[in-house]
């Protein structure tokens, strides 16, 4: 099982497109066995593919495992793509996370690892999904040190602009200072508008300086801000708009560089 974050210290960055339609592609054009999981209090994941945002129990009932993830999987409109629902209770999720830790004594406390309980939860999974994405909500906290801890690849959406870059960096040196195994990070360029001359400078500048970079930028376009209206991904309603075939080219970019370091560690 591959896990994948769309994850971003910023908001408004395309984090949930990205997933919604890197799950649909990953679970209708490729045949994976798909979970996404909607982490966002907000629930944007979940209002796209139209289930309703409540998990039985809330966020409470999984980390303190009164209830299994499996149990809080819904079905969605589209073949091998389920999903966990976001519920609102996830905005204290990094105070469950630390509670059911033992109260905050740090990673190493007597009631577990903190850090790595979202790790846990997903691990029996596997057996039943090929690929879980998680669309995490815009911090630095307990929540998104679980999800990198977690997570195979974190897929980050950059803004063209130079404090978008510097984001990068800054989660680029957190992930390296993680004990354990560190996810590998592929940032691509989100809301790209080519019309603008700083945002086709730094598109350009930083595909080809910097190996983290994906080559495929997702344009700024209103066909993504549709998926709201539609509650569904692009690559559904419009399947050969320039904005689907955006997202598939991500997608196929993604595998690729999964193959490549699959076959390099042989």
């Amino acid at each position: 099982m591959k896990t994948y974050a769309t994850y971003n210290i910023k908001g408004g960055v395309g984090k949930t497109t990205t997933a919604v339609n890197l799950a649909y592609l990953a679970a209708a054009e490729t045949g994976l066995r798909t979970v996404l999981w909607d982490l966002d209090p907000q629930g944007a994941a979940s209002f796209m593919f139209r289930v309703k945002p409540r998990v039985k129990g809330g966020g409470k009932a999984l980390i303190r495992g009164s209830r299994s993830l499996d149990q809080a999987i819904k079905g969605t409109d589209f073949d091998n793509l389920d999903l966990i629902p976001a519920d609102f209770t996830y905005r204290n999720m990094d105070l469950l996370l630390d509670s059911a830790a033992g109260g905050g004594a740090g990673p190493d406390a007597p009631g577990g690892k903190p850090a790595r309980k979202l790790s846990k939860l997903l691990a029996p999974l596997a057996s039943e999904y090929d690929a879980v994405f998680l669309d995490c909500p815009p911090s630095i906290s307990l929540v998104s040190e679980n999800v990198l801890h977690a997570a195979d690849v974190v897929l980050v959406p950059l803004i063209p602009t130079t404090l978008s870059v510097r984001t990068l960096d800054q989660l680029t040196e957190f992930v390296a200072g993680l004990s354990g195994r560190r996810p590998d990070i592929l940032a691509f360029f989100s809301m790209v508008d080519r019309r603008k001359k700083l945002h086709r400078e730094i598109t350009a500048s930083l595909s080809s300086e910097r190996s983290r970079v994906a080559a495929t930028a997702i344009p700024s376009l209103s066909m993504i801000e549709k998926m709201s209206v539609e509650r569904s991904p692009v690559t559904v309603f419009a399947p050969r708009s320039s904005a689907a075939c955006a997202y598939r080219s991500l997608w196929a970019e993604l595998r690729s560089r999964g193959e490549q370091q699959a076959a390099a560690t042989l």
